[in-house]
């Protein structure tokens, strides 16, 4: 069975000696106030999605009248007291290997739930999956009596099994998918063959190329789901599930072929035990493909990398896109809130989420998921069954997810802004909601009202001219923050968004008025305002702003914004025009410091070409020139001027050329795993193709890995150490000529060579070592790296913070450049929140960002 991790959160009142504690095991969550985790770590990479809840969790409901104390739960069940500093960890494995020798550790489970019983108020889980939403994590609190948030472990039981809580609705009247079950018994592992071919069989579904999904039974929404053809390959797929250890219990439901897909945030605004569940405003998940897609795009289903990895597109500007993109080709996922559905659709789904959410005896908050199917399709169900029928179509729920995830642009914030709620105040209201089942805490709650944060109120500037409302920022990226303003900016959407908002604000206040804890609403739903570049600065300029230059690629790498910036004498975060220029350009970045080579900084050779060059010159002709100039077996290829992991590959033969060449040729916006001589994963392309593309030698280093030696260990590190030769990244920070550089941290390959947009940029998928553990790295080499790491950021003329990419030698601490960022990515996975906690003292988000703005502000002073 693969294994999972787990965190936990503690939310303690900060009041004298006999103060409420609030203790929350949960999942990370990213936001400056609140600390909350908890994460599964295995091949589902459910893990680090658990560490950004966690996070924001954290950062969102700590204040001066709550204190959270973090716990983390390991792949064997082994619990720990974490510091909050490690619940910005992008994963688990970030800091697994020397907990050891950090963590205050438990012996059992048993006394790890005697310590909260005896420690805090009250619990927070946010588990995902397995032990967080299947009950055990519930149970455990429960035989030692400790107030926790959420649903009892019996319930949890019965709506997290897909199956099971299929029956349930059956039970109680809900049109249901049709499915089937397939289980491995202990006994053998023989799968149920001809009782799933009578299925098909009865389900007018053809046995060779049927449609169907399959899932885990037991796991996340996201994960492990699959499209299959047909009993063969069903049974192959669900012995995919069973053998990857995901789950030994598969469910296999029909392809809701003309289904359109939904997800309704319920939160319970009852009092004590009596249950008011209100459903905030459905969300719409539309996948996009091109209408060149293959088979396997047309399929798409909302798996887990749909779900957390940003497009590709917000690593470039959003100017780019204007001129150059389809959308149909960028996309992967849009949302929609309100969804495009009848208006009487939208509310039967409100309508059987909050009956749902009552019969299945669910507390405080849950989600729930579902699918629209148009009138013109065809299901199959019994007549007797009929909620969810409407005039237009069906409405069925799939899926109930008992801890929502909570990282900072996770469905539960969209939904509960588009209502008034700010991250911190929709968090504590489901911990307030929770404690009035507990006397005690209830009574106490009911003296203090927390103000709503101020940090929680603002508008922010996005610099594709837009000023927007605090519901329409919370997207994975600036092109569904543009397509968010344009469906705002309809009238038709604008009018129906409005009545739908107050309906739901109506019906929560309602509930949420009867507690003297509840202070109102926080936020509005403004429309957006739309402002050329030009008055946009004008306006920056008139209210004296500093501006957080957050623009990837494009004019917010190559100097264009600041130079605007600067001529208007409106102060911004980051270098200025000229370091920005020649930064953006990796050539120019290396000739630049290549004088420095006495002083142990070193630069990679590089063969520069156009891609139309490429296109027309014969493939082993140009191979052989590189190899030859560049004096090395393999290269790596990469854009030259872009600011991340896209277009950049190993290239093994002239093959392997001929292979890229092509993509570049068709525009294609990734290369499949596997399709080079040696194995790599998925490699992201830079759409539209570069014009000039760099060939370096590939430097090779040796793999770290992270393994556990036996069941009942914590992970260690293995490294041959045979190359000398590690990958860091590292972040500097200051006034230029005087920059100084952060802990570096290693870059751990999950797969390949090359370290992936995944690794980058998708919640809880990259691992850094932050710092390079002493197993690795000496403490002299290390501060050798770090001076010319600051040696390189001078040279540069770098301020105010960027990153540096390089290889280090272990030994002697030569840096080895490979590229400076100058807009570093700031996603909730970013490094630099790594190792800004990694200071003496550590240096929360919060402080962090705040000292990069007061750096920019003091640019003209």
């Amino acid at each position: 069975m693969a294994a999972s991790y787990y965190y936990a959160y503690a939310l303690c009142k900060k009041v004298e000696s006999d103060a409420i504690k609030i203790r929350i095991p949960s999942k990370s969550l990213f936001s400056p106030s609140l600390i909350a985790a908890a994460a599964a770590r295995n091949v589902f990479g459910g893990a680090g999605i658990m560490c950004s809840s966690s996070e924001v969790v954290a950062a969102a409901a700590a204040g001066d009248d709550l204190h959270v104390s973090c716990y983390y739960i390991d792949p064997n069940l082994n619990a720990f007291a974490i510091s909050s500093a490690q619940v910005y960890s992008n994963t688990p494995a970030d800091f697994d290997f020397k907990l050891e020798s950090l963590a205050q550790s438990f012996k059992t489970l048993t006394e790890f739930a005697e310590h909260l019983a005896e420690s805090v108020d009250i619990v927070f889980p946010v588990i995902h999956g397995r032990f967080g939403e299947d009950g055990g994590i519930q149970a455990l609190l429960e035989k030692s009596n400790v107030p926790f948030v959420g649903t009892r472990s019996k319930e949890c039981r019965t709506a997290f099994d897909k199956y099971d809580a299929s029956l349930e609705l059956q039970r109680q009247g809900f049109i249901t998918v049709p499915n089937f079950v397939l289980q491995r018994f202990i006994q053998g592992n023989e799968l149920d063959e001809s009782g799933l071919s009578r299925w098909f069989s009865d389900n007018q579904l053809d046995a060779n190329s049927g449609k169907v999904v399959v899932k885990p039974t037991r796991a996340g929404s996201s994960i492990g789901v699959t499209v299959a053809y047909g009993v063969t390959d069903s049974l192959n797929k669900v012995r995919g599930i069973i053998s990857e250890g995901i789950d030994d219990k598969v469910i296999i439901e029909i392809f809701l072929e003309a289904g359109r897909e939904f997800t309704a945030i319920v939160l319970d605004v009852g009092s004590d035990f009596d249950c008011q569940p209100v459903v905030f405003l459905p969300t719409e998940v539309e996948l996009q493909s091109s209408d060149s897609a293959d088979t396997s795009e047309k399929d798409a289903i909302f798996n887990y990398r749909r779900k957390y990895l940003p497009t590709q597109q917000c690593l470039l500007s959003y100017f780019c896109k204007i001129h150059f993109f389809n959308q149909a080709d960028a996309f992967q996922v849009v949302y929609h809130t309100p969804p495009r559905f009848p208006l009487d659709v939208i509310q039967k789904i409100r309508e059987g989420a909050s009956i749902l959410f009552k019969k299945l005896g669910l507390r405080d908050f849950a989600r729930i998921d579902g699918w629209f199917l148009p009138a013109s399709a065809k299901l199959s169900s019994s007549e007797a069954i009929d909620f969810g029928r409407t005039e237009s179509g069906v409405v069925i729920f799939t899926d109930i997810n008992l801890i929502s995830g909570m990282e900072q642009t996770s469905f539960l914030f969209q939904q509960a802004s588009k209502v008034g709620f700010s991250h911190s105040n929709i968090l504590r209201t489901i911990i307030m909601r929770a404690c009035l089942r507990f006397p005690s805490l209830a009574s106490y709650f009911s003296e203090s009202k927390a103000s709503p944060r101020s940090s929680d109120n603002f508008q922010q500037l996005y610099f594709f001219l837009c000023v927007c409302s605090y519901s329409l920022v919370l997207r994975h990226t600036t092109e569904e923050v543009l397509d968010a303003c344009t469906e705002a900016l309809e009238p038709a959407r604008a009018a129906l968004t409005s009545q739908l908002r107050k309906q739901v604000m109506d019906e929560l206040s309602k509930g949420l008025n009867n507690h003297n804890w509840f202070t109102g609403f926080d936020i509005s739903d403004e429309p957006p305002m739309k402002f050329t570049l030009e008055n946009w600065i004008k306006l920056a300029k008139e209210v004296q702003a500093t501006v957080f230059i957050a623009v990837h690629g494009g004019i917010g790498e190559d100097g264009t914004l600041q130079s605007v910036l600067e001529a208007e004498g409106v102060p911004y975060t980051g270098p200025g025009f000229s370091a920005s220029r020649i930064c953006m350009d990796k050539v120019a970045t290396s000739l630049a410091v290549k004088h420095l080579t006495d002083s142990g900084v070193l630069t990679i050779n590089k063969d520069v070409r156009r891609k139309e060059d490429l296109l027309n010159t014969s493939t082993s002709e140009v191979w052989h020139e590189v190899i030859s100039k560049l004096q090395c077996e393999t290269v790596c290829i990469k854009p030259a001027r872009d600011g991340c992991s896209t277009g950049v590959a190993r290239l093994c033969c002239a093959e392997d050329l001929g292979v890229y060449v092509k993509a570049l040729e068709d525009c294609l916006p990734r290369i499949p795993p596997n399709s080079f001589a040696k194995a790599h994963g998925l490699i992201e392309m830079p759409v539209p193709p570069p014009e000039l593309l760099i060939f370096e030698p590939f430097i090779e280093t040796d793999d770290i890995t992270i393994v556990s030696k036996t069941t009942n260990e914590n992970e260690r590190l293995l490294w041959e150490g045979s190359s000398r030769w590690v990958e860091i990244t590292v972040g500097v920070i200051g006034k230029r000529g005087s920059m100084r550089s952060l802990m570096p941290s290693v870059t751990v390959k999950e797969s390949g060579d090359i370290l992936s947009l995944e690794e980058k940029f998708q919640g809880g998928t990259g691992i850094n070592l932050t710092p390079p553990p002493l197993s690795i790295m000496s403490t002299d080499a290390l501060m050798r790296c770090k001076e010319r790491i600051e040696l390189i950021a001078n040279t540069l003329e770098l301020e105010g913070f960027s990153r540096i990419d390089a290889f280090v030698n272990v030994d002697s601490g030569e840096v080895l450049v490979i590229e400076v960022n100058t807009v570093p990515g700031m996603t909730p996975s970013t490094v630099l929140i790594h190792q800004a906690l990694a200071e003496e003292p550590p240096v929360y988000p919060h402080r962090f960002f705040r000292t990069l703005l007061d750096l920019g502000s003091e640019r003209f002073i």
